[in-house]
């Protein structure tokens, strides 16, 4: 009996340790068998009781005999707890690691939510957070791959690995930073250059007082008028251009427009001749990628807001003074230019309603934006009504148009400052492409129009100003066919 007792001592061991090496081995729980693990018999006892057998042969004597039973107890007991504790840790990992994956889909959730209606503030919010969910997910991540190797991470080489691993991200993320810092340091260096310019013709005449002859005559040159500060306009009016029709256009999406119909609009508006110098043409859809759609929608915006440019106040009324008395003419054109470039145009018009400049954005706004479009993009016509009654809403929508036809006013009170005054010309449809009057509104590899690009439409016009020198006008170009 004592050797029974002290065979199944061993025999409790014996199956512990198999246990750990193999948890999930099959075929352990059938009825009717005799299983042997290490020589370790269990058998069913013809009277119905259970006996234990322990058949241990001489070569294993030998090979446990430095081995004491406490010693064998100890290390059982270490083995069952390394592992016990292993799986809490991986449980308690998978519940982390499936927490982040939840807050992250929010988070991505938020920012969807937050370009319609467009939010910037609550988008940068939004992407903090989705790259802060990402980033957390990556630590679970190297924390997973520490628990599986022990700790130990391979040795040296893999220690070099993991931190080549987790550093790449961060190296990719920093050169990107300096690709962005260096273009921002260009634009910096040119927003100086143009407040140099504009520090110098907005307070010429103060400096003039306190210098030298010579330095006076010089302010009152750079008080004047330049073909240069003409461009630097222009350009201004490209980008409030693009920014106003990019908003028309995602409105346009999530009122669920079809922006191929919207493009034939264009088309039929556009066919028929309008008064002004910009030249009418036909936009033809076919030739015109839907993701391209949103430069036949610049197209259109342009063709309406540059209407009536080569009149002194856009054939609002009857006025000749430029023909009049042109030079007393030219320097009250140059004198609201400066006066105006550094105002803001909501807070303006909220003093000002109904002068020119009001005028001017309440007609051109009733031209660009159809009564069925206002009603169909925000539900009813209140931002119309209130147009057609003097007024000027402060929506976001009314605030960017008042961005782009600021941009517009300085370009024509320029222009009418200026003598000669620019020549305005656009590109024909079907012309032939030339560098020198033109550039292309879509991308270019290579930075070369290749040979048979056509004008397929004008997207704004272009100016030949007194000096020879050229602004050019803005096409989108399509393959000759």
């Amino acid at each position: 009996m004592a050797t029974k007792v002290s065979n199944f001592s061993d025999l409790i061991q014996r199956v512990a340790a198999s246990c750990l090496l193999h948890p999930f081995a099959a075929g352990r729980q059938e009825s009717g068998y005799v299983e042997t693990l290490d020589h370790a018999v269990i058998e069913d006892d013809p009277d119905g009781e259970e006996y234990y057998e322990y058949n241990n042969s001489s070569e294993d004597e030998e090979k446990e005999s430095g081995v004491t039973d406490v010693e064998k107890s100890r290390r059982m007991r270490r083995v069952c707890y390394d592992n016990g504790e292993k799986t809490k840790e991986m449980v308690i990992l998978m519940d982390e690691v499936f927490e982040a994956v939840v807050e992250m889909k929010k988070a991505y959730v938020r920012l969807q939510e937050a370009h319609c209606p467009w939010d910037p503030e609550r988008m940068r919010a939004a992407d903090v957070a989705v790259v802060g969910k990402l980033r957390k997910l990556g630590v679970l991540r190297e924390r997973f791959r520490r628990g599986t190797r022990g700790g130990g991470g391979g040795g040296g080489k893999g220690h070099m690995v993991l931190l080549r691993e987790m550093v790449a991200p961060y190296e990719a993320a920093v050169e990107e930073l300096k690709r962005e810092l260096k273009v921002k340091e260009v634009e910096i260096e040119n927003l100086k250059e143009k407040l140099n310019t504009v520090t110098c013709l907005s307070n010429g005449g103060k400096k003039g007082r306190n210098l030298s002859k010579r330095k006076v005559s010089c302010s009152q040159v750079l008080a004047a008028p330049t073909p240069g500060l003409f461009e630097a306009t222009m350009s201004q009016v490209k980008e409030a251009s693009k920014s106003f029709t990019s908003l028309l256009l995602s409105l346009m999406h999530e009122a669920r427009w079809d922006i191929a119909a919207a493009v034939r609009s264009i088309e039929a508006a556009t066919a028929a001749p309008e008064n002004g110098s910009y030249t009418t043409t036909m936009i033809t859809p076919s030739v015109i990628a839907n993701h391209h759609a949103k430069y036949a929608l610049e197209s259109n915006v342009s063709r309406k807001i540059f209407q009536g440019f080569d009149h002194e106040t856009f054939y609002m009324d009857g006025s000749l003074s430029s023909l009049l008395n042109p030079d007393q003419y030219h320097r009250d054109c140059f004198t609201q230019y400066r006066d105006m470039k550094a105002m803001d145009p909501v807070e303006l018009l909220g003093i000002l309603p109904t002068c020119n400049f009001g005028k001017f954005c309440s007609k051109k706004y009733l031209a660009i934006v159809h009564p069925k479009m206002e009603e169909s993009l925000f539900g009813d016509l209140e931002q119309r009504n209130q147009v057609m009654a003097g007024n000027h809403p402060r929506s976001q929508f009314y605030g960017e148009f008042l961005g782009l036809a600021k941009a517009i006013w300085l370009l024509h009170l320029l222009a009418f400052s200026l003598n000669p005054a620019p020549s305005q010309f656009e590109a024909s449809r079907g012309a032939e492409f030339h560098p020198h009057y033109m550039e292309s509104v879509g991308k270019i590899s290579g930075g070369r129009v290749p040979a048979g690009q056509i004008v397929g439409f004008p997207v704004s016009p272009g100016f030949k100003l007194g000096n020879d020198s050229v602004v050019k006008a803005r096409v989108y170009l399509v393959a000759r066919t």
